[in-house]
């Protein structure tokens, strides 16, 4: 069941320039980057979760 719950761990690359701006706004947020990042992919998908809920089927 652990193994269930543990956070999965995804290599990911990005530009200096974006970690920049990830880690200046995760510090304005008082959050690492890596929260940062976690903060924001969850906002995204619950946004399209909202969007998917109120699109009408064709």
């Amino acid at each position: 069941m652990e193994s269930e719950k543990a956070k999965k761990q995804v290599p990911l690359r990005l530009s200096p320039q974006l970690y920049a701006e990830i880690a200046r706004w995760a510090e304005d947020d008082f959050r690492s980057v890596n929260g940062q990042i976690e903060y924001l992919l969850t906002q995204a998908v619950n946004k399209r979760k909202k969007g998917e809920k109120t699109k009408e089927d064709p």
